[in-house]
């Protein structure tokens, strides 16, 4: 007898749990772009799943429901920093507000190619935050985190047409504000 319990004790759900946290927290910044707001956007996603732990045994593809949790949770809090009146405002990136997620040990040759990797990178945070917000998360899940048109189809309740044109002008937008700032170099030039 195949039978999915659905009623999963507090400490069973911390190991459920565990595995995906990295994931999530790594998604959460892509998404708000700052240490801060991932951790307090990723602590409103626990509160929420830890509210709905009956559920959590029945689910066969965890990681795919919290990242749907995450993302409509991020759509809630940016509407309702739309909505309300008073705006914090946020200091301008800098060094302090990279992650350690973000490091990853080098092995390049040199301080230049290092210097330039750091440049591009950034370039490309930069670009990122132009799009809509729309555009970017597409962008973000499925270029940066992998999720396949099909999954982000479910995960985001998104129709694939959607997603495909959304995703479409997304790459058009970075690669037209890359190719402005001379950061990304078209492969093929007509002009030759």
């Amino acid at each position: 007898m195949n039978m999915i319990r659905e009623d999963c004790r507090e400490s069973e759900i911390e190991t459920i749990l565990r595995p995906h946290l990295p994931y999530l927290h790594r998604l959460a910044f892509r998404l708000t772009g700052q240490s801060h707001d991932a951790e307090d956007l990723l602590h409103d996603v626990l509160v929420k799943v830890f509210s709905r732990q009956h559920r959590i045994g029945g689910i066969e593809h965890l990681r795919a429901w919290l990242s749907s949790v995450l993302y409509r949770t991020f759509l809630d809090r940016v509407r309702r920093e739309k909505r309300s009146i008073l705006r914090l405002f946020r200091p301008a990136t800098d060094d302090n507000s990279i992650s350690e997620m973000d490091t990853v040990p080098s092995s390049l040759p040199g301080p230049e190619k290092s210097l330039q990797i750091s440049q591009e990178k950034d370039a490309v945070l930069t670009a990122l935050g132009k799009l809509s917000i729309d555009q970017k998360i597409v962008c973000i899940m499925h270029d940066m985190e992998g999720y396949t048109l099909n999954e982000l189809e479910d995960i985001l309740d998104i129709p694939l047409g959607t997603l495909k044109s959304r995703l479409h002008r997304a790459r058009k937008s970075l690669r037209g504000f890359l190719e402005k700032n001379g950061t990304f170099q078209p492969r093929h030039s007509f002009h030759e």
